[in-house]
């Protein structure tokens, strides 16, 4: 009886232990997001931002998990210059007033054991929609060259620019935007035992 107490007792240790929050902080040099759109119907145009932060906190074992990115939207990198200020003037990002966007999820849907969506709050010029974001790929394991455990993937949704008061040139330049987030974070210190 003794034994079976214990063993019951060390069972329920070990299921809190591995169903503990992990959290992995966003690697700003391995995280791409990108934005792409028609321009006049001639091509489709995808531009990225060059400095996000954040963080993901993930617990597989209960499948719940948030994530919280900033992107800092005077990053926006368009290969041009002229073209990087003219987006961030008053009528499209207007970074002078609004310099970041924000994603703000408070859930992850998982499927088995793959998370398959995040739900949660995007925020662009002072806008805030609610926003579920559709993760294509999602995985995890110990980073080869930084020995500490990462997590890696692609989420994308599509979102109107008139939503979030950008809609200068609709139709001609799309409203509709696909909005992607490839994201590598790993887990942070305070984390790691």
């Amino acid at each position: 009886m003794k034994r079976l107490i214990t063993l019951s007792i060390l069972v329920a240790l070990s299921t809190s232990v591995q169903a503990a929050p992990e959290t992995f902080n966003i690697d700003n040099n391995h995280t791409y997001p990108h934005f792409t759109y028609s321009h006049f119907g001639f091509s489709n145009q995808t531009h990225k931002f060059d400095k996000t932060s954040g963080k993901v906190v993930l617990d597989r074992a209960a499948k719940t998990g948030s994530a919280d990115v900033t992107i800092d939207a005077t990053s926006v990198n368009t290969g041009s210059a002229l073209f990087n200020e003219h987006i961030q003037a008053a009528d499209y990002f207007d970074t002078a007033n609004y310099p970041t966007i924000t994603f703000k999820s408070s859930r992850m849907v998982f499927k088995g054991d793959q998370p398959v969506s995040l739900v949660g709050e995007l925020t662009i010029k002072g806008v805030t929609k609610p926003t579920t974001l559709t993760i294509t790929h999602f995985k995890c394991m110990p980073h080869p060259m930084l020995k500490v455990e990462a997590c890696g993937a692609n989420a994308s949704t599509e979102i109107k620019r008139s939503a979030f008061n950008m809609g200068k040139n609709v139709p001609y330049v799309s409203d509709e935007v696909m909005l992607t987030l490839a994201i590598e974070a790993v887990k942070s210190q305070a984390t790691v035992k």
